[in-house]
């Protein structure tokens, strides 16, 4: 399987199952595209006709073509076989058990309220609660005896608003330390605020202990304070940017991203992103609104348009401001085309239910922190062990072959099937596709490529 487009000037022939990115000229792009469906004989006498003014391309430069793409297929690059659909299910077993990372839930209250927020302002449609230290102790010990040999594992410290338990956190954090040593294993932990509660002591612990901090910024003044207000319904945008700044300083302008959200109310995210860039932060991440149908701020048909006009954009932007030698990263075109994700992680995707899991405050355990709250997706808990081994079954048993819908898509082994999480909130199962957020990836994906390969044509 192929797949050939046109993005910012260049003719991108994509190898699906081997990765390989070719760059071609308009006569091999052509040739390609009719290669396995017409005969030589066809295609020369269509690709003559279709260039009859053109000296360069005659039979025996189209012949030369032909000879170069057999050479390219002998290779396995080029119109390369499926071999990976008997390994999917395979390699996903020979995991099982084993879990590398937790979402511990350190809050479920939060002390914003914005209105698009899937966890229901950090309640997660139950009640407010903080996690206590002898349960996040006990998720931190349930990790370890689960993860087998695995030596890194990652935690997370979500909400709600988890500053608002930072007591907790740094306990934790410590509590980690004092024993990874004598169990063989390394935590990596990341800070998820949206920077009301960010002072000297947080900046201070969390560049020491956390390899990431997700800031939580929606770009522009107007686009942000829409959304992120206080409960008494004031805009948090002047509050939280020059904590921020401070605190992206004095972690080196490093391991750190700005996380925003575009809805119907700005499709048009780029200008977010600008913003972002005047602020100083350039390790950004803007992730469509997923809501419910009714909601005013999901995403219209017509939105939908417009931000796919913007992912192109984005890339231009980001290629000429490399070639300035100025560059700044954005999460969703963070691709290797050299040595990308390993054949596992292209098959299995993010391991929601079964190597990863959300940990609520009363250590009740979730396949993620998207499910937490909907009682028929409640694995067990860190005290019990997992209990509903029926719908973790369910989520072993998603891989990008488990879609019927992804078996004819070009991007399924970068997507890896998609988010469990939006397939069952759109389609009632984790098996499912969400449809607006294949057409979103698949055209992120296309401009991930097409910036590598610019890059790669620069050197």
């Amino acid at each position: 399987m192929i797949h050939c487009y046109k993005l910012g000037g260049l003719n991108i022939v994509l190898d699906i199952y081997s990765g390989s990115v070719h760059v071609v000229d308009e006569v091999a792009y052509d040739i390609i595209n009719m290669y396995e469906e017409k005969s030589q004989e066809e295609i020369l006498e269509l690709i003559m006709g279709k260039y009859p003014n053109n000296p360069e391309v005659n039979e025996a430069e189209i012949k030369d073509c032909f000879m170069q793409i057999e050479a390219l297929k002998e290779a396995g690059k080029l119109f390369t076989p499926d071999t990976y659909e008997g390994m999917a299910g395979k390699l996903k077993e020979k995991s099982k058990g084993i879990i590398k990372a937790l979402c511990l839930h350190i809050a479920h209250t939060c002390n914003l309220n914005c209105s698009y927020c899937f966890a229901s302002q950090g309640k997660y449609h139950g009640e407010r609660a903080m996690m206590s230290f002898e349960v996040g102790k006990r998720a931190l010990d349930f990790l370890i005896e689960n993860s087998g040999t695995r030596h890194n594992l990652e935690v997370d410290f979500f909400g709600g608003e988890p500053l608002m338990n930072f007591q907790v956190v740094k306990d934790l954090v410590a509590y980690a330390r004092s024993i990874e040593k004598e169990k063989g294993k390394n935590f990596r932990f990341t800070l998820t605020t949206n920077g009301v509660l960010v002072d000297q002591d947080v900046i201070d612990f969390a560049n020491k202990e956390c390899s990431n901090v997700v800031l939580s910024l929606d770009g522009r003044k107007e686009v942000h304070d829409r959304f992120r207000v206080d409960y008494q319904g004031n805009g948090s945008w002047e509050k939280i940017v020059p904590k921020f700044q401070d605190f992206v300083s004095q972690r080196g302008g490093k391991n750190y991203y700005m996380r925003g959200t575009f809805t119907h109310a700005n499709p048009d995210f780029l200008n977010d992103i600008k913003e972002m860039l005047s602020l100083g932060f350039k390790e950004l991440s803007m992730e469509p609104v997923v809501c419910a149908e009714d909601d005013p701020s999901r995403l219209t048909d017509e939105d939908l348009e417009i931000v796919m006009k913007q992912y192109e954009e984005l890339a231009e932007l980001m290629l000429e401001r490399h070639r300035k030698g100025d560059p700044f990263t954005f999460y969703h075109y963070m691709i290797d085309l050299k040595a990308g994700p390993c054949i596992y992680k292209r098959l299995s995707g993010c391991g929601s239910g079964t190597e990863y899991m959300a940990v609520t405050p009363w250590g009740d355990l979730y396949p993620c922190h998207q499910f937490v709250g909907e009682e028929k997706f409640r694995l067990g808990s860190v005290f019990e062990g997992v209990t509903n081994t029926e719908i973790q079954d369910d989520f072993a048993s998603c891989n990008v072959y488990a879609h019927e819908e992804c078996r004819d898509c070009w991007a399924k082994l970068y997507c890896s099937g998609g988010c469990a999480a939006n397939a069952y909130h759109s389609t009632g199962s984790v098996k499912g596709i969400y449809e607006d957020g294949c057409k979103l990836f698949r055209k992120r994906m296309e401009c991930a490529i097409m910036l590598e390969a610019a890059k790669a044509l620069d050197e």
